[in-house]
């Protein structure tokens, strides 16, 4: 038998000198230019790596049509997390008007000024009708925005959900308790994974990671994680295959064919 299918569950493409990303400060001028599948495509290659899924990074129902299009003629690229208003009365008539590829939805929580922006009832029909079209929703949350998150998980049994990068432990200042007290009630939900992406980036060069994704891994179990490279975000502090050594190094041999695919493919379906 051949070896198990590898999937990156969380990349983004992108071009700043067409569209606006309010988050591409000078923080991040060494990615602020276009990344497309012709620039990820030596780099999977390189590493091993079958398929992606590709993550929207502006809140743009023209982006979501332009990942979908990319989607398309992209063989790599096995889905979409896109972007829609959840807050539209007729989200679920958009949803359906986006036809296939689209694998899940996506909204910067963490950059909303209301840490219960997920509790709003206008959101909650949002996300409802997501589950409805039979797609994942991720939540990119931090400790602050993890009280609404696991509430709203939790009154939507019928939704799939996906957290996003461990929901952004603070590696920099240390302060963990309220995260992982947070993590720890969402992962007591069935209806939510976790995606094992994105340390990276929240850590200053050289902090020790392993023991956060073992955390995510013993509380969640690896049919409920998933590897994602956070590409090309995680090229601030990490190259590709540093990433992916940094998560497979953490796994236990039993736990490698879920985490590095299996997961994904069965949640993003």
């Amino acid at each position: 038998m051949g070896r198990a299918l590898i999937v990156d569950a969380h990349q983004h493409f992108w071009d700043p000198a067409r569209a606006d990303y309010p988050w591409m400060t000078d923080d991040v001028a060494a990615i602020r230019r276009r990344f497309a599948p012709e620039d990820l495509e030596p780099v999977l290659r390189a590493n091993g790596v079958d398929a992606t899924i590709v993550v929207q990074a502006r809140h743009s129902l023209d982006e979501t049509h332009e990942l979908l299009e990319l989607a398309a003629a992209t063989p790599f690229v096995r889905g979409v997390v896109g972007w829609v208003d959840l807050t539209d009365p007729a989200v679920g008539d958009v949803l359906s008007r986006l036809g296939g590829g689209l694998v899940g939805v996506r909204h910067q929580v963490q950059d909303e000024p209301d840490p219960e922006w997920l509790l709003r009832p206008d959101v909650r029909r949002g996300l409802a009708a997501v589950g409805e079209a039979g797609l994942v929703y991720d939540l990119l949350v931090r400790a602050r925005e993890l009280p609404a998150a696991t509430e709203t998980v939790r009154a939507l049994p019928q939704v799939r959900f996906v957290v996003d990068h461990l929901a952004k432990p603070p590696l920099r200042d240390g302060t963990t308790a309220a995260w992982a007290e947070g993590l720890t009630g969402l992962a007591e939900l069935p209806n939510v994974s976790c995606k094992l992406s994105g340390l990276v980036t929240e850590a200053e060069p050289g902090q020790e990671l392993a023991s956060y994704l073992r955390r995510a891994l013993d509380l969640f179990g690896a049919e409920r994680c998933m590897f994602g490279s956070d590409w090309p975000l995680c090229l601030l502090a990490a190259d590709y295959g540093e990433v992916l050594a940094l998560v497979t190094g953490a796994l236990h041999d039993d736990e490698r064919a879920a985490v590095l695919g299996g997961t994904a493919v069965r949640v993003y379906a």
